[in-house]
C-alpha cells in the first residue's frame, strides 16, 4: 500500500509498505478516506523528530519511520473477534489517544495526561496518511449518514476545541475572547457559538485568516491594536468588567497577556496554544484578579459520540475550517510546504487519501 512516512525533518517519503496484518482481538482495519494535516505534523516535518520516537515507544513499540496522520476518516474493512461497536462497511473517524489498560489516568477517562499514552499517527505503527491503518476499537467513532467523510476527518481537532470550551466553562450567554484564529481557534469559535455564547471576540493579526472567518456568524473579529479591542470588550460586556472566559489558541506571550487583561475578575483562561519558549506571565495580575488559568491538553477519548451529534445537528459546522484539499501524491509539495510558508492563511488542508 502507499503511505507517507516520516524519516527525518523535511524528509517525508511516499512509499510502498506492507498493509496491516489480519486483525485480532479488539483490532480494527480501516481503509482511509481523508486525513488532515495538523500543526503537530508540521512541527515534526520542520524540526522533528519531537514526539515521534527514535527508539521503540515503551508502550506501542513503534519507531521512525512512521506513517503520519492522526486526524482522519475511514471505512472499516475488517475487525477482530471481540469488536462489537463497528463492523465492515461502517464509516468512522478516529480519536488518536492510545490508552494503556489499567493506567491510573485512563481509568478516569483522562488518559491523554498519562505518560504511558500513545498516539495514532505519531507513536503508533499506523497513521492516516496511508491507504490502510490498524487501530484499537476504542479509537474509532462511527459516523452516521448525515456526517460526511470530510467532517469526520476534522473530528479530532473538533475534540480539542470542545475540550477547550468545556475547560473554560462556556455556557449559554457566556462572553468569550479567543486569541488566534488558526484551525483550533476557528473551531473553538464555532464550538463556543454552538454552546450558546452571547459574545465571541476573536483576535487574529493575520488578515487572511480574519477574512476566512468573516462569514462565520456571530463573531466579532479584531486584529492590530489590542488597546482598541480592550475598549471594545469593556463597552460590550456587563458593567465593563470583561469577558467571562478567554481561550488562548495562539501560544504567544502577548496573546496570554491580552487574555489576562480582558478576562473579568474570577473569570477563566483556558490555555490551548503551545508555547515554543517559556512565556513571562503577569502572575501578580493573575492572582489579583482571582483568575483561573487551566492548561488544555488533548481530550477525553469518550468525547466522540457527543462531537458527532453536534456536527450532525448542524449547529457545529466543523467542516468550515477546511481551506484546501490535496492528493496523497501532492501532500508534501502542496500540503506541508504550503502550510509552512510564512503568512499563509490556510486553516486546514485535507489529504484525499482514497482519491
Amino acid at each position: 500500500m502507499k503511505a507517507l512516512r516520516f524519516h527525518k525533518a523535511r524528509d517525508l517519503r511516499l512509499e510502498d509498505v506492507p498493509p496491516p496484518p489480519k486483525p485480532v482481538g479488539d483490532e480494527v482495519i480501516l481503509k482511509i478516506s481523508h486525513c488532515g494535516i495538523c500543526g503537530t505534523d508540521l512541527h515534526e516535518y520542520v524540526a522533528g523528530p519531537i514526539i515521534l520516537p527514535i527508539e521503540p515507544h515503551p508502550v506501542t513499540g513503534a519507531r521512525i519511520p512512521i506513517i503520519l496522520g492522526h486526524e482522519f476518516s475511514a471505512v472499516v474493512t475488517d475487525v477482530g473477534k471481540t469488536v462489537t461497536t463497528v463492523r465492515p462497511g461502517d464509516r468512522v473517524a478516529i480519536l488518536p489517544h492510545l490508552m494503556k489498560a489499567g493506567d491510573y489516568y485512563a481509568r478516569r477517562n483522562l488518559g491523554q495526561f498519562s505518560a504511558a499514552t500513545g498516539l495514532v499517527g505519531l507513536t503508533w505503527h499506523w497513521g492516516g496518511m496511508g491507504e490502510y491503518a490498524l487501530v484499537p476499537e476504542q479509537n474509532v467513532v462511527r459516523l452516521p449518514d448525515n456526517v460526511s467523510d470530510e467532517q469526520g476527518a476534522v473530528l479530532e481537532p473538533s475534540a480539542v476545541a470542545v475540550n477547550a470550551i468545556d475547560n473554560a466553562g462556556i455556557v449559554a450567554g457566556s462572553t468569550v475572547l479567543i486569541t488566534g484564529a488558526g484551525p483550533i481557534g476557528a473551531l473553538t469559535a464555532l464550538a463556543a457559538r454552538a454552546a450558546g455564547a452571547s459574545r465571541i471576540f476573536v483576535y487574529e493579526p493575520n488578515d487572511g485568516r480574519r477574512a476566512r472567518l468573516a462569514d462565520f456568524e456571530g463573531l466579532s473579529l479584531h486584529g492590530g491594536s489590542t488597546d482598541d479591542l480592550v475598549q471594545r470588550i469593556e463597552a460590550e460586556t456587563e458593567s465593563g468588567v470583561g469577558v467571562d472566559a478567554a481561550i488562548e489558541c495562539a501560544g504567544h506571550p502577548a496573546a496570554l497577556d491580552l487574555c489576562i487583561r480582558v478576562t473579568k475578575r474570577t473569570g477563566t483562561i483556558a490555555q490551548v496554544g503551545l508555547f515554543v519558549e517559556k512565556p513571562e506571565v503577569d502572575m501578580f495580575k493573575l492572582c489579583e484578579k482571582g483568575l483561573r488559568l487551566v492548561g488544555c491538553w488533548g481530550n477525553d477519548i469518550t468525547l466522540g459520540p457527543r462531537l458527532v451529534a453536534m456536527i450532525a445537528s448542524g449547529r457545529f459546522p466543523a467542516e468550515r475550517i477546511i481551506t484546501g484539499r490535496v492528493s496523497l501524491e501532492q501532500a508534501v509539495t502542496e500540503g506541508f510546504e504550503t502550510l509552512t510558508e510564512a503568512g499563509n492563511d490556510h486553516l486546514k488542508i485535507l489529504i484525499n487519501v482514497a482519491g
